[in-house]
């Protein structure tokens, strides 16, 4: 398996769709937080007592629109992309690891689950774009071995959203549209295919299909249960943060099923080093 190739033959090129699709939600969350003066949902929950708490959520906001403008243009993906990795890098490190000192809540698992699945693309795009400067200088996290553990972290992280869906049936099969059948039974099993997509990222084994079959559950969700809500106007100010981070995720989870592009959809991967 090798890395993708991406030319850079023009003054403007979009080199995926998802990678449209995931500037376009940084941009969104980054007009947003500036709106709102506050943290968006997608960098929540941060302590009210944190030391240059404000001054941070407009950086926070900057660095997502600033970025997101930034990878729609050939010329500053590079910059853009690596910004947003050392962002989200920082942001799970410093903010979401420390807090698992305090307990493994839901809350805490599932804003650490959050982030590390943003930094997992962002890593995705950084290696793509990764120019000779971060070839030699940031060669693990820009080559091969960096694309692996940008996966694996993906990977990891789906783990705990299917075990929510258990530990939380009840809360997740009130979300299945009316009109479906079996409600407890479709969150089950949206439970299980995202730990048995994580499972198979981490391990190699049908890797593409996985990522692709999460990226899909997730569009799901956005396609059947929020948008739904939000056009009869009967979604609470908690379910509107979670469409926001349903898209969100949803970008990430496709730039993630993008990073699989030269492998096959069964079988074991066969890496190489780049």
């Amino acid at each position: 398996m090798s890395l993708p190739n991406f030319s850079h033959d023009s003054a403007v090129r979009i080199a995926t769709v998802s990678q449209v699709l995931f500037a376009v939600t940084m941009i969104a969350l980054g007009i947003m937080g500036i709106t709102k003066g506050d943290f968006t949902v997608m960098w929540q929950p941060v302590p009210k007592g944190l030391p240059g708490r404000e001054s941070l959520v407009y950086l926070s906001a900057l660095i997502s629109l600033a970025s997101g403008v930034g990878l729609l243009w050939q010329r500053t993906a590079a910059i853009a992309a690596r910004v947003l990795f050392l962002w989200f890098l920082l942001w799970l490190l410093l903010l979401r690891l420390p807090a698992f000192a305090h307990g493994f809540t839901v809350d805490v698992y599932w804003a650490a689950c959050q982030s590390a699945v943003m930094l997992a693309a962002s890593w995705v795009l950084y290696i793509w774009f990764a120019t000779d400067w971060d070839k030699q200088r940031l060669g693990f996290a820009a080559g091969e071995k960096g694309l692996r553990i940008a996966r694996v972290l993906y990977g990891l992280a789906l783990i705990p959203f299917g075990l929510a869906h258990f530990t939380y049936l009840k809360q997740t099969a009130v979300l299945v549209p009316g009109w479906l059948p079996w409600h407890a039974a479709w969150a089950y099993l949206t439970g299980i295919t995202f730990i048995a997509a994580g499972v198979a990222i981490i391990v190699g084994i049908c890797a593409r299909l996985a990522a692709a079959l999460s990226t899909l559950q997730m569009g799901s969700f956005l396609l059947l249960i929020w948008i739904p809500k939000a056009a009869e106007g009967s979604l609470t100010p908690f379910q509107r943060g979670e469409a926001v981070i349903t898209w969100a995720l949803m970008s990430a989870a496709w730039v993630m099923t993008d990073s699989y592009r030269s492998s096959p959809w069964f079988g074991r991967m066969k890496a190489r080093q780049v």
